[in-house]
């Protein structure tokens, strides 16, 4: 597996696959051709699906710029390697090819390249079954294991992360106004917040745990400074968690770095033995992913055994098996800002039903990981972050009904005019 510094990526939103992925795409190969005047991006799939909606033409465009680019949309031709294909071409100026290029961008912004070898492994052991054992072995926590395999530096990058995360939670609830796109979406991070606050304590919980959600979702939407966790879409759930069990448990940063190490085994495990692109398995490999992983470092840091983690983790995966991505208008607003919200308080949910078992249970957290990947594999291309199709198609259906209905009242009146 590889190091949690490719798993927790600090950048802007809104769509790690589709925004921050493409972008660092066209930095590389803008870097190799030099002499080319202008380029032309061919992309495939979910990411000509959705690829408007998520910015993935601006992105491109701005790290091309101020050199011209041409734009092809593609999203009938799927390629067979990963769903977020892209072709990049450039050209010298008198029109001559210089050089092609197709990459992947396979989930979390990271890029793949058909043939190439994955970056070198720093975690030798791929399953939970594996780091369970390793950890009985050496009376261990999970976070030790992640200090093992990366080093103490880690704790400094996890920090890094750990300020951007929190920073996203004050600008979001501070934040007033519509997001951007054609939904006009309007943000409530802050009024969930400020209704949370006027009741009694034991009544919070809900409140602040999705208005923290809220306000980073809110952010990456707006292309705001996240962390993906694992992903921009999903990275509204790790925070929320985090920054509630702070509050109320007074747990130390420490407490809360090691709680992120354990986090990252897990949607490292899932990274590496299934997917988080939706494009590739759904809003399961994304959300499912976010609230398995903060189900696992909420049950650390109320106490939990390793059994008791692991049983959280999977609960928080389990129960988000199957579950569709299909982004209205091909935005990450409905239905993925709710979502975070809804699992930030699954996560917690989970965590605190582990705590009242001794973590002894019967489906193990590697089996849950391998239903979602065969689950996610057979999920019709629809589902998997095109906008053919769930949600996106029925709004799209229905506006388009209301629409009709309105012209033809509209027809009927000026006729009776």
């Amino acid at each position: 597996m590889e190091s949690l510094r490719e798993l927790y990526r600090i950048g802007t939103g809104p769509s790690a696959s589709h925004t921050m992925g493409p972008s660092a795409a066209a930095a590389i190969f803008r870097d190799r051709s030099k002499n080319a005047s202008r380029f032309k991006v061919t992309l495939y799939g979910s990411l000509a699906s959705t690829g408007k909606g998520h910015l993935t033409d601006v992105a491109i465009t701005r790290a091309f710029a101020p050199r011209f680019v041409e734009f092809v949309w593609k999203p009938d031709e799927i390629p067979a390697y990963h769903p977020n294909g892209m072709d990049f071409e450039s050209f010298d100026p008198a029109g001559h090819a210089l050089e092609k290029w197709r990459v992947y961008s396979v989930g979390g912004g990271a890029l793949r390249e058909e043939g190439k070898p994955a970056p070198a492994d720093v975690y030798p052991l791929k399953s939970m079954a594996a780091i369970m054992t390793w950890c009985g072995q050496h009376n261990a926590p999970f976070w030790k294991y992640v200090e093992h395999c990366e080093g103490p530096s880690i704790w400094g990058y996890l920090a890094e992360c750990w300020k951007v995360m929190q920073a996203a939670i004050a600008r979001g609830y501070a934040a007033a106004g519509t997001l951007p796109g054609v939904l006009n979406l309007k943000r409530k991070s802050a009024s969930h917040l400020a209704q949370a606050r006027q009741r009694p304590d034991k009544l919070q919980r809900t409140g602040v745990l999705t208005a923290y959600a809220l306000a980073v979702s809110e952010e990456n939407a707006s292309g705001g400074k996240v962390v993906t966790a694992p992903t921009c879409g999903a990275c509204g759930v790790m925070p929320a968690v985090l920054a509630y069990l702070q509050e109320t448990l007074k747990a130390d940063e420490t407490a809360i770095l090691h709680a992120m190490a354990t986090a990252g085994l897990v949607g490292n495990l899932v990274k590496t033995n299934a997917s988080i692109s939706g494009a590739a398995v759904g809003c399961q490999g994304e959300v499912g992913t976010a609230c398995s992983m903060a189900a696992g470092a909420a049950a650390q840091l109320m106490g939990g055994t390793i059994a008791q983690i692991e049983y959280a983790a999977e609960m928080g995966f389990e129960h988000h098996l199957g579950l569709t991505c299909d982004p209205v208008a091909g935005l990450v607003q409905i239905p993925c800002i709710e979502r975070n919200a809804v699992a930030a308080m699954r996560a917690v949910d989970c965590a605190e039903y582990a705590m009242f078992s001794d973590g002894s249970h019967e489906i193990p957290f590697d089996t849950v990981v391998e239903t979602m990947r065969q689950t996610g594999f057979d999920l019709q291309a629809r589902y998997r972050e095109t906008s053919q199709g769930g949600l996106a198609a029925l709004h799209r259906a229905r506006n388009q009904a209301n629409f009709d209905a309105l012209h033809a009242a509209s027809t009927k009146a000026n006729e009776c005019g």
